[in-house]
C-alpha cells in the first residue's frame, strides 16, 4: 500500500479543494458541521448526491465499468479528508455503500443495468430491512415469509428500526423462504418496491423528539422473483457480503480529526484535556491506518473480510469517546434542548423554538449532548460490538 502523496496527487488536492469550495453551500456546510445523527436528513443527503454525481464523484469505491471514480487509495483518502476539512454531510449509505457494493458482487446484468444508475443519480433512495422485533443481533432468527407463487414471492413479516423507511422508495430485505434445520438456511435476499400494496410503515419517534427509525408491516405483499440478489435459499452469503461493506469500506478518520479539532476549541479551558485529546488523535491515527489498509484492499476489487469488523468496533467506540470528550467540554451549556441549532437526521415533530431568538452557549456546543446519545447506539447497530468480537476471535484467532 503505497500513500506518498505525488504532484499529481497535490494537484487533484487542490482541485477538490476547489470544487468543494465553488458547490459547498452554506446551507450544507452547515449540516455537515452540526449533525447529530448517523445519518444526514434525507433532503440534505440527497442534495450533495446530485452534486456529486453531476461530477462523477458519487461513488469513489464503485468499479469504473459502473460509475466509480477509479481513483488510488491515496486520492480516496485525500478526497474523504477533504469533505471532512469542508464540512460537507455525508451521503445516505443504504444504497451506495450497500445495496450498490452488493448488486455489483452478486447482481445479475440486468438487475446491475435497472438499479445501479437509479442509486447513484439518487433516484432510488434505499432502506434496510434486516432487523425485526424478535431478531435483531440475533438476525438468522428472522421470520418475515417470502412464499413462492408462480413467479413471484407473497412476503408477510414486521420489519423495525428501519432508518428513513418513511422516505424511501426501494427496500432491500433478508426474508425466510424455507424453513431449514440450520437457521441460515431457507434465508434469501430480496429488493422490494415500497410502493407496492401491502407495504406500511408506521414512524418510531425517539426520546430526543427525531423522527428516523420506522417499523414496517408487510402484507400479502407480491414481489417478483426477479428481485432477488443471489440465489434463493443462500440470501445469508449475501447478506455477509453487504455487511463487510456496512462495518467498513470508509472513511471516519478524516470526520473524528475535523471534531478533534472542534472539540479541542471547546476544551482549552479544562484541566488535563490536552493529554486525553492527544491520546484520542493517536487511536484517530490508528484507525486511520486500518481504513487505508482496507481500502486499498477495496480498490484491488477485494470485499473488506474480517477486518471490517475490527474496524466497526474500533471507529464506533472511539466515536463514543469523542461525544464523550465534547460533553465535557461543552459543560453546562450543553444542557439546553436546541435540536433547531442542530441537523438531526429527520425532523423532529412538534418541537418548537424559544422565543428568545439567540442560542445558548457557543456553536461548538449546540451538538454535544444530541450527538452523545445518539452515539450510544453506534456499539449497537450493524451488529454489536460484542458479537463483532466473536466474529474476530473465530476467524482470526481460531477460538
Amino acid at each position: 500500500m503505497d500513500t506518498a502523496w505525488s504532484a499529481d496527487d497535490l494537484a487533484f488536492r487542490d482541485e477538490v479543494r476547489e470544487f468543494l469550495e465553488a458547490v459547498l453551500t452554506p446551507d450544507l456546510r452547515r449540516a455537515g458541521r452540526t449533525m447529530t445523527s448517523v445519518y444526514a436528513d434525507p433532503a440534505i443527503s440527497l442534495a450533495w448526491q446530485r452534486i456529486l454525481h453531476a461530477k462523477g464523484w458519487v461513488a469513489p469505491a464503485w468499479p469504473v465499468e459502473y460509475g466509480g471514480c477509479g481513483w488510488s487509495i491515496v486520492r480516496r483518502a485525500i478526497f474523504a479528508t477533504e469533505l471532512a476539512l469542508a464540512g460537507a454531510p455525508p451521503l445516505s449509505p443504504m444504497g451506495l455503500g450497500m445495496c450498490g457494493p452488493v448488486l455489483i458482487g452478486h447482481g445479475t446484468p440486468e438487475q446491475k443495468a435497472r438499479f445501479l444508475p437509479r442509486i447513484l443519480s439518487g433516484e432510488d433512495f434505499w432502506c434496510q430491512g434486516y432487523s425485526e422485533p424478535g431478531s435483531g443481533s440475533d438476525l438468522a432468527s428472522l421470520q418475515m415469509s417470502a412464499r413462492a407463487d408462480c413467479e413471484s414471492f407473497v412476503c408477510n413479516g414486521h420489519k423495525i428500526w428501519t432508518t428513513h423507511a418513511h422516505v424511501a422508495n426501494w427496500i432491500f430485505c433478508l426474508v425466510r423462504t424455507s424453513q431449514e434445520a440450520i437457521r441460515q438456511r431457507g434465508i434469501t435476499f430480496l429488493m422490494i418496491d415500497m410502493t407496492t400494496a401491502g407495504v406500511e410503515v408506521k414512524p418510531i419517534i425517539s426520546l430526543s423528539g427525531e423522527h428516523i427509525q420506522n417499523e414496517i408491516f408487510f402484507t400479502d405483499v407480491r414481489v417478483p422473483r426477479d428481485n432477488v440478489i443471489g440465489q434463493v435459499g443462500d440470501g445469508w452469503t449475501v447478506a455477509k457480503y453487504l455487511m463487510q461493506f456496512e462495518r467498513g469500506g470508509g472513511m471516519s478518520a478524516p470526520s473524528f480529526n475535523s471534531r478533534l479539532s472542534r472539540i479541542r476549541s471547546a476544551a482549552s479551558e479544562i484541566d488535563g484535556s490536552g493529554s486525553r485529546l492527544a491520546s484520542a488523535a493517536i487511536a484517530v491515527d490508528a484507525l486511520e491506518a486500518i481504513e487505508l489498509r482496507i481500502m486499498a484492499r477495496l480498490t484491488a476489487g477485494d470485499a473488506p473480510g474480517v477486518e471490517s469488523s475490527l474496524l466497526k468496533t474500533v471507529s464506533t467506540e472511539l466515536s463514543q469517546h469523542l461525544t464523550e470528550l465534547a460533553l465535557e467540554a461543552a459543560g453546562p451549556y450543553a444542557a439546553p434542548f436546541q435540536p433547531h441549532l442542530t441537523h438531526t437526521g429527520g425532523p423532529t415533530p412538534g418541537y418548537v423554538p424559544p422565543n428568545h431568538g439567540g442560542p445558548v452557549g457557543p456553536p461548538e456546543t449546540h451538538i454535544a449532548a444530541a450527538k452523545y446519545f445518539n452515539d450510544r447506539a453506534g456499539s449497537i447497530y450493524a451488529g454489536t460490538n460484542e458479537i463483532q468480537r466473536n466474529i474476530m476471535a473465530k476467524a482470526i484467532l481460531g477460538l
